[in-house]
């Protein structure tokens, strides 16, 4: 057996061997992906032994979207859900309103422009982190093990180079790299086939893709950061279960993004902004046009005498259709973001993740059941893009590319006519459109921008980011090998410093990188590790891929209560 490590890993003394545990699927990820895998393969098959590894504290610790969940694919998954007063599934969508925003005023686009598809009717407000709670819970009663707190960090592969198992990361180990008083061996969980949903950019999916060339044949996969609060307002504001989306100010026409109102019970809404990571200007900084954002008039007032409560923010798969992988290698398959299926123009993709858990458990069980095991579950990628999978992903393919190429402005008019074109004549006037450069490479030069001059925080509707993240619960223990690797610490200088101006200090939203200009001959690139949410933006917007992302020591980042 051999496992695959971080490339830039410290050398250190041989350790000892791990001990294994032997389950018939193994699933990293207890997101919504990988807890319908584990439900599905249970109802399949009750016999089937199955294990849910989960880096976070507790499931649902790491979860963060939206979120406004479509239930359709919960609904073929647990029929009798709705039943369930335990489901924290309780506000239906009641109102719609889509915006186009200026500094000072907005105009509102009407519903009836809107293509079916965009239609919020029979969703509901809901914190995923509490769903996924309750999803684990179910998974729970029917015999799968899930063990959260345990990072999965490694794959293990056998001698014919298919995926046999995962390693849980060792604990305890120093800053130095070496075991400290506390060490703990980490585990090696076998399996007959390894399910991978670590969600968006995980370390494990993306040695996966290089490794057996699964995106050779997709467009490059395209990302947004999406930010969160949610705040407590007061009663007379409140309007549950209101959905309102926008685009347009604070950010100009040439960069995309947009917000979300979610309106839940209880007085409290979610406020969110997403900025599309392949914006040019390296001066930008999205948490900041987050903060800008709620200080239009229209939001202003609406969080005015409010108070906000928590923070999060992690990074959204936009590329779509086009830029899926081939979703199986030898002994398993890539499940929910991981493999990508969010859609872009709905802000969805909780139900997708679900469908995909489900597909790829089905594929496992039946091949169980046939005496396979470590194969390629073929019939998951032979048939995704036929399921309701594909059916909500293909008809949206060029609204990312369309927008991306012709900015926010005619960008989104034509985004909408493509999409009313598939929903009344059953094609697009564009084909399927490519995405062009990676996120990274979008990004220009500095020199071809001026600086960006933000406000101070206010400390009542606009915030730092050391205290957002405070807000996270995040919390790293600092006696550890650094999570984040940069490969290069002089090309991390020549050009992410010299050409881009540190464009790391703004693109995080969580006060992790900075540059220390003490001495102004020898800049020093600081990496405040500790502060991490997890949302894996450096993996993404470093203009060389010179930053790594993997996991810290189990149960360590930021622990969402109610996102």
């Amino acid at each position: 057996m051999t496992t695959i490590t971080a490339p830039d890993a410290p050398e250190r003394e041989p350790l000892p061997e791990r001990e294994s545990m032997e389950f018939d699927v193994v699933i990293v990820g207890a997101g919504p992906a990988g807890l319908a895998a584990a439900i599905r393969c249970k109802q399949v098959n009750p016999d089937l032994s199955v294990v849910v590894l989960e880096k976070g504290a507790e499931v649902g610790a790491h979860i963060l979207s939206g979120c406004v969940l479509d239930p359709s694919s919960l609904d073929a998954l647990l029929p009798d859900w709705r039943s369930d007063e335990s489901a924290p599934i309780r506000q239906p969508v009641t109102k719609d309103r889509f915006f186009l925003y200026g500094p000072e005023g907005a105009v509102r686009l009407p519903n009836a422009l809107m293509p079916k598809l965009m239609s919020n009717h029979g969703n509901f407000v809901v914190s995923l982190s509490e769903v996924c709670r309750w999803l684990g819970s179910q998974a729970e009663a029917l015999g799968v093990e899930i063990y959260p707190g345990f990072a999965a960090s490694e794959l293990i592969l056998d001698e014919e180079d298919r995926v046999v198992g995962v390693a849980t990361g060792d604990m305890g180990i120093t800053r130095g790299g070496e075991p400290g008083p506390a060490y703990q061996r980490g585990m090696a969980l076998m399996g007959k086939y390894v399910l991978i949903g670590e969600g968006v950019r995980g370390s494990l999916a993306k040695d996966l893709v290089d490794r057996y060339g699964l995106a050779q044949n997709a467009e490059p996969q395209k990302y947004g950061l999406g930010i969160k609060e949610l705040w407590e307002i007061e009663p007379a504001k409140a309007m549950p279960g209101l959905v309102q989306h926008s685009f347009g100010w604070p950010l100009d026409l040439s960069t995309g993004g947009g917000s979300f109102l979610y309106h839940l019970e209880g007085n409290r809404v979610y406020v969110g902004f997403v900025v599309h990571l392949n914006y040019k200007n390296p001066y930008l900084s999205p948490f900041e046009e987050f903060q800008r954002f709620k200080t239009h008039p229209d939001i202003a007032e609406l969080l005015r005498g409010g108070k906000r409560i928590a923070y999060g923010a992690r990074a959204i798969t936009e590329g779509g259709w086009q830029s899926v992988p081939n979703l199986v290698f030898p002994g398993g398959a890539l499940i929910g973001c991981a493999a990508g299926f969010v859609n872009v123009p709905r802000i969805k993709g909780v139900h997708n993740a679900i469908t995909s858990g489900m597909m790829a458990a089905e594929a496992a069980s039946a091949a169980i059941g046939e005496g396979r095991s470590a194969d390629r579950l073929q019939p998951y990628e032979d048939g995704w893009r036929a399921s309701a999978i594909g059916r909500d992903l293909q008809p949206v393919c060029n609204v990312k590319p369309l927008w991306s190429r012709f900015g926010t402005g005619l960008g989104v008019a034509l985004g909408g006519i493509d999409m009313w074109c598939n929903q009344l004549l059953g094609f697009s006037l564009f084909g399927t459109m490519g995405h062009g450069v990676t996120d990274a490479e979008a990004t220009d030069p500095a020199d071809k921008h001026r600086p960006i001059a933000y406000a101070k925080p206010d400390g009542v509707l606009t915030f730092d980011r050391t205290s957002s993240v405070f807000l996270s619960n995040t919390n790293h223990e600092e006696d550890q090998p650094v999570h984040l690797q940069v490969r290069d610490l002089s090309l991390q200088k020549r050009s992410e410093h010299d050409v881009y101006a540190g464009l790391s200090q703004r693109y995080c939203p969580a006060a992790v990188y900075e540059w220390d200009e003490s001495d102004p001959n020898d800049p020093r690139f600081v990496i405040n590790a500790q502060n991490c949410v997890h949302c894996k933006t450096c993996s993404i917007k470093d203009p060389n891929g010179n930053i790594r992302w993997v996991p810290p020591q189990g149960g360590e980042g930021p622990v969402y209560a109610s996102m």
